[in-house]
């Protein structure tokens, strides 16, 4: 294999954020009761409450869940 072989070759992704279990554990927010939460379609002052943070900090969780999903993979294929 030369060194144009290796720049083509597939490559492991790779995650350039934490996930959103990592993020809810550093807050103090259960993870599976969070998606629970979310599953059920609650609130961000319900969620809030439940929880014990603000309601800045569950928008935040939600957002990225709604755009990252539960981790948030890079990488080449």
């Amino acid at each position: 294999m030369d060194n144009m072989d290796f720049v083509t070759e597939s490559r492991v992704p790779w995650s350039s954020e934490p996930s959103l279990k990592e993020m809810t554990g550093e807050v103090g927010v259960d993870f599976d009761r969070f998606i629970e939460d979310l599953k059920e379609d609650k609130t961000d002052v319900e969620i809030a409450a439940e929880f014990d943070v603000s309601e800045k900090m569950i928008y935040h969780l939600r957002e990225h869940f709604y755009s990252h999903g539960l981790g948030s993979i890079e990488g080449q294929d």
